[in-house]
């Protein structure tokens, strides 16, 4: 290998890596003594020094990290800080309003609900993190239970689950009749 792949190949191994990497490590996949990968590395560091780089490769004892440059944390921070906007579909607005309502709940009772799989909807949520796992069944094959979390009451401004609006029971007779028509809708087909 030459010098410019060497470089190449310790550039890539140390931005994946994204933590100290130590020189013996680096020497064994790189099929080069540690003195001349040591040695590469410096004339590296040299080169990220001289250039207005935002990135630099610190030395921790006998390991190499690439990192940013400290004199740039204030433009990091402006960018790091920039809270996640979470779009909340029709769907998972549904999933979600049957796991406030009815938790602990397991996916096979969302689904039920529902009427459709719910795999990637639950999924969504609890990367959101509005929904989390609170246990497991007491029956065969112990299925996950799912309730909402904090950030879940944070987020919609509540706080507690006895704040959760109530449906009033005449709405509730409405959506049942609703229901029993789609049924015999279906039958009838």
């Amino acid at each position: 290998m030459e010098i410019k792949q060497i470089k190449a190949a310790i550039e890539a191994i140390l931005f994946t890596m994204g933590e100290a990497v130590e020189l013996d490590r680096l020497s064994a996949a790189l099929g080069h003594d540690k003195d001349t990968i040591k040695k590469i590395i410096h004339t590296m560091m040299d080169d990220y020094a001289s250039e207005e780089r935002g990135i630099q490769i610190i030395e921790l004892e006998d390991s190499y990290q690439m990192c940013t440059k400290t004199e740039l944390y204030d433009s990091l921070i402006k960018i790091t800080h920039v809270p996640k906007k979470h779009i909340l579909t029709d769907v998972l607005l549904e999933t979600l309003s049957i796991i406030a309502y009815k938790q602990p709940i397991t996916r096979i009772e969302i689904e039920a609900i529902r009427g459709v799989k719910s795999d990637h909807a639950v999924n969504k949520l609890i990367e959101y993190n509005l929904v989390g796992e609170v246990g497991r069944m007491d029956a065969p094959g112990r299925p996950i239970l799912f309730g909402t979390t904090e950030e879940f009451l944070r987020s919609f401004g509540i706080h507690s689950l006895e704040d959760l609006p109530v449906i009033a029971s005449d709405k509730v007779e409405d959506f049942k009749l609703e229901a029993e028509e789609e049924v015999q809708l279906s039958l009838d087909i």
